[in-house]
């Protein structure tokens, strides 16, 4: 049984490979063509062990993600099978795939539920989650300003990240970022909301992905109650987890506005529908995202 580095997988995939892989994976669980399994914890003396996983038969692998979580760090590791005759094909040092394809899914929700004009990003989080959405929205858009509110980058890091993704930046307050931007990614670990959602520009698209736990949220009860939809990878998983969701007033997150990526993806759910709407994507991760990019990297380095 092989083991991939983290260089490996960067070596063998790239973003628009992540994001196409991916939009794969949702429209074959949209369709009902894969299933998930819910991530479980378990904890005891300042460990947390989780697990999550997934079978894709259409893209040949089954597999499941296996992490730690020590005073906020993580370690992943992701195990690989075949779907065709159960072999074990390999085991994964899994942080660039969870980089990869937390910013990969964001794209492909932005593709449903974003303006394809937008021009200004406002990014809550700069780190490793919020350089990887930082370079993928950089890709997908041609922005015109990039606005990073973090009290952790000099201005020396801001200067290297806009000669890196070519789009002028700034650092800024939270209303400053806000105001006006097209795109907002929160890629923090706030316990509360990081901005009143009355400032959210009407048409912007959120994509929410700093956590997947039910008492920390980085949206409020008015960035919810003016969405028109709220996209999520997997409605079981994302209701039991995401604090954003769990914590909402009722009246702020009908049932009726929350759809699911695959759905979207799959063309059963409609994305925006007009240019002043808002719309949220609100992300756990979850362990299809992480099989069927391991199993794209598996295959890319058997020349596949």
């Amino acid at each position: 049984m092989q083991h991939i580095t983290d260089a490996m997988v960067d070596a063998a995939v790239t973003a628009q490979d992540a994001q196409q892989c991916l939009r794969d994976a949702f429209r074959a669980f949209g369709d009902a063509q894969a299933a998930m399994q819910q991530r479980i914890r378990t904890e005891a003396g300042g460990l947390k062990l989780s697990t999550l996983g997934a079978v894709i038969p259409g893209q040949q692998v089954a597999g499941a993600k296996v992490y730690t979580t020590i005073a906020g760090r993580f370690s992943f590791v992701i195990l690989l099978f075949s779907a065709e005759d159960g072999r074990p094909l390999a085991s994964f040092d899994a942080a660039a795939i969870t980089r990869l394809r937390t910013a990969a899914c964001s794209v492909i929700a932005a593709g449903h539920l974003a303006r394809p004009d937008a021009r200004t990003l406002a990014l809550f989080g700069a780190g490793v989650q919020g350089r990887a959405h930082l370079a993928q929205f950089a890709t997908a858009y041609a922005l015109d300003e990039i606005r990073v509110c973090s009290r952790h980058v000099t201005p020396q890091q801001a200067d290297a990240w806009a000669r890196g993704c070519g789009v002028p930046l700034r650092l800024c307050t939270a209303a400053e970022a806000v105001d006006g931007a097209d795109l907002v990614v929160t890629a923090s670990r706030a316990q509360q909301a990081l901005f009143a959602g009355e400032a959210l520009a009407e048409g912007a698209f959120v994509a929410a992905v700093g956590s997947s736990l039910p008492h920390t949220r980085e949206l409020d009860d008015a960035a919810l109650r003016r969405a028109a939809l709220v996209a999520v990878e997997w409605r079981p998983q994302s209701l039991r987890e995401a604090g954003d969701l769990v914590l909402a007033a009722p009246d702020a997150l009908p049932d009726a506005k929350i759809v699911e990526l695959g759905a979207l993806v799959s063309g059963r759910s409609r994305g925006r529908t007009h240019a002043r709407q808002i719309m949220v994507y609100k992300s756990v991760g979850v362990g299809l995202e992480d099989v069927a990019l391991a199993g794209l990297a598996w295959r890319r380095l058997q020349g596949g």
